[in-house]
């Protein structure tokens, strides 16, 4: 196996184990920029790694499951839009971030796979908290509009750089392009509707159509965590075709409710099983009852691709991912 994100210790398996659970989705995942390589240092009781956007992150020795941001380039107090521009932000139209992966696509489409591609860089709102930091970022929201809007909009040109860079190469052989925001949390949004609505929407607009452009006949797919069930009709304004990943547990995103209200406009990609509770610390039997609840809510009349909530983790035992593949196989 090898890692396709380090920052969440997300493995990429070989092809002859995904073949063996079945699954008919395969991923492109851009490169770095040709000039930057990954560090990985001992830093005594971690293990600290810098990105190429200069994020420092930290990953316990004893027992750690992914890295955690501890260190923003642009932390401090943002003086101008100018000194946003001035950060030596990564070359995201590199060419050689899409390097091999056209004739990757061709040969999982010869194989009668659907083919997905993700984007480079994480969403517009979750870089500026990357970048500035969480709660310097919230704040920034209400106390400094203009740098915020300058750094919304910096995070989308590099956004838009990859995709008109790759799209062209690559939208043939495509099925679907994802992106990503979280908005989300346990039980609301990390903003008001109406700060979004004047802060991101435009953006996520702006961002989704010269996708949609680019790629016409490729599906959108857009991945934000949490309680998002109010952004709904924002995501179908903005021509957003797939929803993940359906965070079941979390406030107004129950699956019968979204599949009655939402299922006409958008497909539920994801929500299949727990990732919070269920999988990593309930029963096989549990995980059983779980797949069979959430299936049973979201896929008929079609619109659901099955997936796990969020990410299956190192802590998640193997009968329990046994039981998930074994009772999605009865469907």
């Amino acid at each position: 196996m090898n890692i396709c994100d380090t920052v969440q210790q997300l493995a990429l398996p070989d092809d002859d184990l995904v073949e063996r659970w079945g699954i008919d989705v395969r991923g492109l995942f851009p490169l770095n920029a040709h000039n930057w390589k990954i560090t990985n240092q001992d830093a005594g009781e971690y293990w600290a790694y810098k990105d190429e956007w200069g994020i420092t992150y930290h990953y316990p020795k004893d027992n750690g499951l992914y890295y955690s941001v501890v260190e923003n380039p642009i932390g401090g107090m943002m003086t101008s839009p100018e000194e946003i521009n001035a950060y030596p932000w990564p070359n995201t139209g590199d060419p050689q971030r899409i390097a091999g992966l056209r004739a990757l696509a061709e040969r999982y489409r010869a194989q009668g796979k659907a083919v997905m591609i993700k984007g480079v860089l994480a969403g517009i709102f979750e870089m500026a908290q990357r970048v500035r930091g969480m709660s310097n970022c919230l704040v920034d929201l209400l106390a400094d509009e203009a740098s915020t809007e300058a750094l919304f909009d910096k995070l989308l040109q590099l956004k838009l750089d990859f995709w008109e860079m790759a799209l062209p190469q690559l939208a043939d052989v495509v099925d679907v392009i994802s992106e990503a925001d979280d908005y989300g949390t346990q039980t609301s949004q990390l903003m008001s509707p109406a700060t979004f609505r004047k802060l991101m929407k435009p953006r996520l607009l702006t961002l989704c159509r010269r996708i949609k452009q680019l790629a016409p006949r490729s599906k959108l797919f857009f991945h934000s965590c949490g309680s998002v069930r109010e952004l709904l009709p924002d995501f179908i304004e903005a021509g957003i075709d797939i929803l993940n990943p359906i965070h079941v547990k979390a406030t107004g995103m129950e699956p019968v409710a979204l599949k009655r209200d939402f299922g006409k406009d958008m497909v539920f990609w994801g929500g299949g099983v727990d990732t919070q509770g269920i999988l990593p610390n309930g029963t096989p039997q549990e995980v059983r009852d779980d797949v069979r609840r959430n299936v049973e809510a979201l896929a008929p009349g079609g619109g659901f691709v099955f997936s796990t909530v969020h990410n299956i983790q190192a802590d998640v035992p193997p009968e329990n991912l046994v039981a998930l593949w074994e009772t999605l196989r009865e469907y």
